[in-house]
């Protein structure tokens, strides 16, 4: 260390060494944060979408497209139900109805029943299903006479009191279901009560569910009837 600086500081040189290295250690220091603290450019993310959450997305739109939107969505998938409306209505015959549909759907696509037809005996609530029959306004007179007739007559054709015809077991009366051999009033009541319980007889087997039918009785009224 040169004398001078000694003599002008007035300090000793260990003293003056240490203070050196302090300055030195300093600046780096200095110099290291300017560095790494200088402003840098950042490139923003791209945000993508899982392919998981985008899929999904694309099988609605697609399904949208195809499912008519005039139709509710609770119908829309099962397609349509096909009945034959007969009897005393303005447009009688075959009707397409969206699934799940209900007899009053079937009389308003028919064009309602004529003026002064009775049709307490219908359940318009109930759901149709694929393939039956609605008889409108069905009239009793010809089961009833058939089977006045044949009570004077036991031993005589036709004995056994059945109808001419087969009777619907969705659209008969209490007094329709009373003229089919072994079924009375309480019994017609316990086939109409059946009826309203589960929405209409999709098919005759269901007869063997009414209380009072039994095996013999049932194969009875098996040709007589239909659902």
């Amino acid at each position: 260390m040169p004398l001078w600086v000694q003599l002008r500081c007035g300090l000793e040189p260990r003293t003056l060494a240490a203070l050196t290295v302090v300055l030195i250690a300093a600046s780096v220091f200095a110099a290291y944060h300017f560095w790494t603290g200088r402003p840098q450019t950042v490139r923003a993310p791209v945000r993508e979408l899982p392919a998981a959450v985008a899929a999904p997305t694309a099988a609605a739109m697609q399904t949208a497209a195809v499912v008519p939107t005039g139709v509710p969505a609770s119908v829309r998938p099962s397609g349509v139900v096909v009945v034959d409306v007969a009897g005393k209505v303005r447009r009688p015959g075959i009707q397409r109805l969206p699934s799940g549909s209900r007899v009053v759907d079937a009389l308003n696509a028919a064009g309602g029943s004529r003026p002064g037809t009775d049709t307490t005996g219908l359940n318009r609530a109930r759901v149709l299903t694929d393939g039956e029959q609605i008889v409108v306004g069905a009239t009793a007179s010809p089961p009833v006479a058939a089977a006045a007739g044949n009570a004077g007559s036991p031993g005589g054709p036709g004995g056994s009191g059945s109808p001419s015809g087969p009777i619907s077991l969705n659209a008969a009366t209490v007094d329709q279901l009373d003229t089919l051999p072994g079924v009375g009033p309480v019994l017609a009541q316990h086939i109409i009560d059946y009826r309203t319980r589960h929405g209409g007889f999709r098919s005759v087997d269901e007869l063997r569910q009414v209380n009072g039918i039994g095996n013999r009785r049932f194969t009875d009224l098996r040709p007589l009837v239909q659902p």
